[in-house]
């Protein structure tokens, strides 16, 4: 079977709202290493839309999930519970950035995650209101896409969408979007769309991913979290695609010592490539919806759990919040080193191995989708899986597994060097 019959059959069994952004075929992967149906090699610095912090198959997560296979691969926690869903709870209680004690709930992705926030926001605050930021993303569920910040592809054709959800600026430096600026969009909207008594929590990922890795200033997390105690309103972050090493910190938040929030969300990196997401919160928050009020059939699924703490025993043993440092470094040394012969690099942003660069046409200073697609081809084409992401769709983001050998990072940025000094 070749990767063009597979495509065909793709495209007839398959529908268009499911896009798929390679022409080849998966067979297997090992670490930061894919092939294809056909053999071909790829570097992948994408990682399942940064998934695999600990990379493809790693033989703890591998063991874990095997060992749990043997006993059982399912029950409904809500019918017949199971310790390791306890002690994993146990686990990220006593290490997400959250104010007081703590209780975890455990879902299977991460959009389920931010809508069980929602509704655990709502159910403590007795308020309807939700507020977002332009360009974060949040899933594609019906609350979700409403929480989205980015109209294309996500929400076209969707609508109308959940009521009580607003949307602020989010700072932004290489366009000039101040903490200031972010902080008088949400005066706007207590002034022209709600009440702040009747907003239940403000949403943000500390580092947005399908934004363009826009990093949160330290000053607009603190401004959040003094407008939320002024006017009784709970701070979420979203930490579904920063979470677990990513940043260089088990969670991005622990990157701001003195803040803490009311609720978290997490999936992605959490199981290493099974489907598992979390809830974590205050307590007396996290109680508040009645039982029966959260769960789901999968949630909390045993084989994913097994998988969750492997990866977190992997991310101490392994050390890998100090690694993303290093490489993250690397890699933005060299994004400067060609930065001069690439007069397309419009800003390059990074915390720890969440690095992003951003293009614009040279000519015009706007944002260029065009270069961007350029590069993740001529990069593909070398054998490098690159993301794209942004609201222009013109920042490529590097999604690289934490545990990738030192010579395929050195391959991998030696690829990229070449296409942007050569080829952009």
């Amino acid at each position: 079977m070749s990767n063009s019959e597979l495509n065909q059959r793709r495209q007839t069994a398959t529908p268009r709202g499911v896009g798929v952004m390679c022409d080849f075929f998966a067979d297997r992967a090992e670490n930061a290493t894919l092939w294809d149906i056909e053999g071909k090699e790829y570097i992948d610095f994408a990682a399942g839309i940064a998934v695999l912090n600990t990379g493809h198959r790693h033989p703890k997560v591998v063991a874990a999930i095997e060992k749990q296979l043997k006993s059982f691969t399912h029950t409904a926690y809500q019918i017949v519970p199971y310790e390791s869903y306890v002690a994993l709870a146990e686990k990220i209680n006593q290490r997400v950035p959250v104010k007081g004690p703590c209780k975890t709930a455990l879902f299977t992705t991460g959009a389920e995650a931010v809508e069980n926030a929602v509704k655990i926001a709502r159910a403590y605050t007795g308020r309807p209101g939700i507020i977002a930021f332009g360009g974060g993303f949040h899933g594609r569920t019906y609350m979700t896409m409403a929480l989205t910040g980015k109209v294309a592809p996500y929400k076209l054709g969707f609508g109308p969408f959940p009521g009580s959800i607003f949307h602020a600026r989010y700072p932004d430096a290489l366009n000039g979007v101040t903490t200031e600026d972010a902080m008088k969009s949400l005066e706007y909207l207590f002034k022209a769309d709600i009440d702040p008594k009747q907003v239940a929590a403000i949403l943000f990922e500390p580092v947005q991913g399908e934004g363009g890795f826009h990093i949160a200033p330290d000053d607009f997390m603190q401004a959040l979290r003094a407008l939320c105690d002024t006017h009784g309103m709970l701070l979420i972050a979203d930490e579904v695609q920063a979470g677990f090493a990513r940043t260089g910190k088990l969670f991005a938040m622990e990157h701001y010592p003195d803040m803490r929030v009311d609720l978290m969300t997490m999936a992605k990196s959490l199981a290493g490539g099974m489907p598992l997401s979390a809830v974590a919160g205050r307590a007396e928050v996290m109680d508040a919806p009645v039982p029966g009020g959260l769960g789901g059939t999968y949630a909390g699924n045993p084989l994913a759990v097994a998988a969750a703490h492997a990866v977190i025993d992997i991310i101490d043993e392994e050390q890998l919040c100090e690694r993303a440092q290093r490489l993250g470094k690397e890699l933005v040394e060299v994004l400067q080193q060609v930065k001069s012969d690439c007069p397309a690099i419009a800003d390059i942003r990074a915390r720890g191995s969440m690095v992003a660069v951003e293009f614009n046409d040279p000519a015009t200073g706007k944002p260029s989708a065009e270069i961007t697609r350029q590069v993740q081809t001529l990069a593909l084409d070398a054998g490098l899986l690159l993301l794209i992401c942004g609201t222009n769709g013109n920042v490529i983001r590097f999604l690289y597994p934490l545990t990738i050998p030192d010579a395929q990072f050195r391959q991998a940025l030696d690829i990229l060097s070449h296409i942007l000094v050569k080829s952009i």
